[in-house]
């Protein structure tokens, strides 16, 4: 028997929206574990990750720490959420930039889905700095969600109510039909050219 998993990629850059579509990302293979998730982290190579100190400039060593950084978040979401099978996950940190990694990674994996953050810019902050997650929407091969940390609060659902079993008459589906009534707008006796 074959089993089929379902690549996802993950972009993460350790800020409230990477974490938000890291926890989208959790939430989705806890619940469907054939989804195997692809965490990657795309550095600049001319300014380190704020949070990750840089001793030598970016480089690949400086990728391997980013990448150790990156499975110690990785670890701490799934330990947060209730993970009842096995779940897969790799992590990737490249150098480059984001949008072009992102989707090189896609296709190195056959991804299914990419999850990324939005940062919310607006106005001439995306036209300067450009969105990263429009470009990934505009320029992937396959779908993508936009996942955005929540900023209203839980709602309470009303509780499901149990209704006593009635025994209910068939009722069989009702059947329409649809025809087209287009005006003619030449006489029918008229040829046509």
């Amino acid at each position: 028997m074959t089993t089929h998993h379902s690549p996802v990629v993950v972009g993460y850059d350790f800020s409230h929206s990477g974490h938000a579509a890291l926890a989208r990302a959790v939430s989705l293979a806890a619940r469907a574990p054939h989804h195997v998730l692809h965490v990657v982290c795309v550095v600049n190579p001319h300014e380190p990750i704020p949070s990750i100190p840089s001793y030598n400039g970016v480089d690949y060593m400086y990728a391997a720490r980013v990448q150790e950084a990156l499975a110690i978040e990785v670890q701490q979401e799934l330990d947060r959420v209730e993970v009842t099978s096995r779940l897969h996950f790799f992590v990737h940190a490249r150098i480059g930039k984001p949008v072009d990694e992102i989707l090189r990674l896609a296709s190195e994996v056959g991804a299914d889905l990419i999850i990324v953050g939005s940062h919310g810019l607006t106005g001439i902050e995306r036209i300067v700095v450009g969105s990263t997650s429009e470009k990934i929407v505009r320029e992937a091969g396959c779908s993508v969600e936009v996942a955005r940390p929540k900023k209203y609060p839980e709602v309470e659902l009303m509780p499901v109510v149990e209704v006593a079993h009635q025994d209910h008459t068939y009722v069989p589906p009702h059947r329409y039909e649809y025809e087209d009534h287009r005006v003619l707008l030449r006489p029918v006796e008229w040829p046509l050219l």
